[in-house]
């Protein structure tokens, strides 16, 4: 996929911070793509790694003057030949180019175009998103195949259901603050490695306790993936794009859902394995494993990616957050660097604060990132952020409840239908007759357990996570004409009533109408309050913002799973209405935050 640059000296080889680059040959009239995609490589005589940018970007420095005088860094282009770049210079500056304007962040990512790098990107971050959904539903299609294997009961799923939430709520304010600190695509390597190693772990263990565990840490890795990746992927987005593409990357756990209902239905009714009287490695841990491959494919993919431009530019790196914009420029055009039109980025007042407080004067890698995120903490929980932390905390509490709630327990509540049709094949029954005759049928002490599971139940769940696709093409097209906020309280409005009349289905046609109803609704108002709450936070705490709502987010799903579970076998039908409730009430919430749509990332 990646080919070698063409041949250069030794000395034209300069080292900045650009990545997703095109390399091209300056003696040739024509600009060679061969290597779009090319990873960074290590400089052994620097401080940190750095990426290997094309030769015609060796005369991007930094001007020494910088913030003492002026408070704005200045990049000056070389001519790479030397001479004369035919920018009008007149030969009397030595061949730098004095030809540019003066931009803003915003300004600048619109002048690189919107194009090939874009799509990649799209497809890398969105590959972390649909990895990050399988890990977590893939728990729903393993609550029934597991039960016998692992000796569950109902209180035993719900805690398995909720290890990973607990795990993610640990590590969402842990990675998100790191990121904040030292930098988003570091981060989302470390995490995709450690969640396929833990989802590997898991598949092999043998009993309840050891599962748990590595579900846990398999949540902790979780838990910095969607604060961040969400950070990553809105920071090189234009204002004009970000609502709809924010919107598309959303789709992806769509993706994830639909592919790890596929899997299971491909692997779980098989019956694969073996099992011996020391150890047992059946489809549904086959499954799990297979689960785990797109969290190493995603590791190795972000190598090729550079680090935000956005972050960069609140670390006071400006020369690189410039070389990586030509880069982004060259990758979508196909044009010289020469041609991008942006010779030095506008400071404003925001980033220039910033900036200040990213180069104190603590001493030290790891002291700095510890006091970076307890400084990010406080600032959040101080005026003017402090009212859109509170109510995206909130929004994200109610909605997850609602979310995990229900969704987690589809495949759960498919089979139980299964079961009581089964048994009575011309008897109507709603879902609270048919949890009570399947709560009753476990507790019988001639009760021999099962974990067989009807060919219609994946496909059930299948249909009903299908139906999010339409949901969030309309997501895709609308969000930047209708706005975030129209799709969440309409979503929300919808899903709300969607789990209200589940008490009144009574059979599981009528159940599968409901869910997959249920899934559109709130997968198109989940894209749109990824949309503002990524957007609702400054850039230097944006990742740490988004990990706290998140860990409200996993707080929901903690609940949803435990207590919802709980009710609906002790007292149905409450949880259906609290669910509704929740989710209205949620939902309508966001009037009390500001409107983002198309407008600036600060």
């Amino acid at each position: 996929m990646v080919e070698g640059d063409s041949p250069r000296n030794k000395s034209d080889s300069p080292n900045v911070e650009a990545g997703l680059q095109t390399n091209y040959n300056t003696n040739s009239s024509s600009i060679d793509n061969r290597a779009i995609i090319q990873p960074y490589s290590l400089n052994t005589s620097g401080k940190s790694p750095e990426y290997q940018f094309a030769a015609v970007n060796q005369g991007y420095e930094k001007d020494q003057h910088d913030l003492e005088h002026g408070g704005h860094i200045f990049a000056v282009a070389t001519n790479p030949h030397g001479g004369d770049d035919g920018a009008g210079d007149g030969g009397g500056n030595g061949g730098r180019r004095a030809t540019g304007i003066r931009a803003g962040f915003e300004q600048a990512i619109e002048m690189c175009g919107y194009g090939k790098f874009h799509y990649i990107l799209l497809a890398i971050c969105g590959l972390v998103s649909t990895s990050e959904e399988m890990d977590v539903i893939s728990m729903s299609f393993i609550l029934p195949s597991s039960q016998c294997d692992l000796n569950l009961n109902t209180e035993t799923k719900g805690w398995l259901n909720s290890i990973i939430f607990i795990g993610m709520m640990v590590g969402a304010y842990f990675w998100g603050s790191i990121a904040d600190s030292m930098g988003r695509r570091k981060v989302l390597i470390v995490i995709s490695f450690m969640n396929g190693f833990c989802i590997v772990a898991s598949s092999f263990s043998q009993n309840y306790e050891w599962f748990m565990l590595f579900r846990f840490l398999n949540g902790a890795a979780l838990g910095g993936s969607g604060p961040v990746i969400w950070s990553y992927f809105a920071e090189f987005q234009p204002k004009s794009k970000r609502g709809s593409m924010l919107s598309f990357m959303a789709a992806f756990w769509t993706f994830g859902n639909l592919f790890v209902a596929g899997l299971a239905w491909l692997i779980i009714p098989t019956g694969i394995g073996f099992v011996t009287p020391l150890f047992v490695y059946n489809s549904w841990r086959i499954f799990l494993m297979v689960c785990s491959l797109p969290s190493f494919v995603v590791a190795f993919l972000l190598f090729y990616l550079p680090e935000s431009p956005k972050f960069l530019l609140s670390k006071g790196k400006h020369d690189k957050a410039l070389a990586i914009f030509r880069g982004i420029f060259v990758t979508n055009t196909k044009k010289p660097p020469e041609q991008y039109p942006v010779m030095e980025l506008d400071i404003d007042e925001k980033l220039m604060q910033e900036i200040k407080e990213n180069q104190g004067t603590i001493k030290g890698k790891y002291s700095k990132m510890m006091s970076g995120m307890v400084d990010h903490s406080k600032q959040l929980f101080t005026s003017p952020i402090l009212k859109f932390t509170i109510v995206s905390i909130v929004i994200n509490f109610t909605f997850h409840i609602g979310y995990y709630g229900l969704m987690m327990w589809f495949p759960e509540l498919f089979n139980r239908f299964e079961e009581y049709s089964t048994k009575y094949p011309d008897q109507r029954a709603g879902v609270c007759t048919v949890t009570e005759y399947v709560v009753g049928k476990d507790a019988a002490e001639d009760h021999v357990c099962t974990s067989d599971i009807p060919s219609a139940v994946f496909m059930e769940s299948l249909i009903s996570l299908a139906s999010a696709l339409p949901a969030n093409l309309i997501a895709i097209l609308g969000m930047d004409l209708l706005g975030r906020k129209f799709f969440l309280i309409f979503g929300t409005m919808t899903a709300g009533a969607c789990s209200a009349a589940m008490y009144f289905v009574f059979n599981s046609t009528q159940n599968l109408i409901v869910s997959a109803v249920f899934s559109g609704a709130i997968s198109a108002a989940n894209a749109a309050l990824d949309c503002l709450i990524t957007e609702v936070f400054p850039t230097h705490l944006r990742a740490t913002g988004v990990a706290i709502s998140m860990v409200a987010a996993r707080m929901g799903g903690i609940i949803g799973n435990i207590v919802i579970a709980q009710l609906l076998d002790q007292y149905c039908p409450a949880p259906t209405f609290i669910v509704a409730v929740l989710l209205m009430g949620g939902g309508l919430m966001c009037l009390l935050l500001p409107n983002t749509t198309r407008k600036e990332l600060n």
